[in-house]
């Protein structure tokens, strides 16, 4: 798995996984294509980015209009009085 630290330019929009020195237990974070990894406030360029999962079309603006809302099976069929 391909590593990244703080300042690369991020490849590619997605949820990667954050390992600090030992301040930190790993985490994960939203990262945009093309921007840069950040750093930590705390242990500064000590951070390792991964992707975790590729995520191109997170924060695409998407427009759907809904005319009415399915039916999930299992669901409960009862209208709140």
């Amino acid at each position: 798995m391909k590593r990244y630290r703080t300042g690369d330019t991020v490849p590619e929009t997605g949820i990667y996984r954050v390992t600090h020195t030992p301040h930190r237990l790993p985490h994960e974070v939203i990262l945009l294509k093309n921007e840069r990894f950040p750093r930590c406030a705390k242990c500064k360029n000590e951070v390792i980015f991964e992707l975790a999962y590729a995520a191109p079309d997170l924060f695409q603006i998407q427009k759907h209009r809904i005319y009415e809302l399915p039916v999930i099976e299992g669901e409960a069929t009862t209208v709140p009085a």
